[in-house]
């Protein structure tokens, strides 16, 4: 969702969640991501609701920075989001699968 106003833009994302794994999964990340707003001079604390994760670009930011290059981070967050959210799911499948391999190996023997 965009929303502009007479001195800034805010832009809300809503990451693709297919289940509960990922429902936690980006959750977790975009309070990681957030936590650490202040180092991302865009990124907002407190996502819109019904979002995950918003940007808030106001027209100092502009001023300052190069339009597109913020226009680049933006589009080449939304790209890896999904990517860095699918490698941590099958991380945590691959850490289930170990678990339930070694769990189950002590009533083979």
């Amino acid at each position: 969702m965009i929303e502009p106003a007479v001195n800034s833009l805010r832009m809300s994302i809503k990451v693709k969640q297919l289940d509960e794994v990922d429902e936690i999964l980006a959750r977790k990340f975009a309070r990681f991501l957030m936590l650490r707003a202040d180092n991302f001079i865009v990124l907002r604390r407190k996502p819109m609701p019904g979002y995950d994760i918003s940007f808030l670009l106001t027209n100092f930011n502009v001023e300052v920075m190069w339009k597109h290059k913020v226009i680049d981070f933006i589009i080449q967050f939304m790209e890896e989001i999904d990517s860095e959210i699918s490698a941590m799911k099958l991380a945590v499948n691959e850490r289930a699968r170990v678990v339930g391999h070694q769990y189950l190996k002590q009533f083979v023997s």
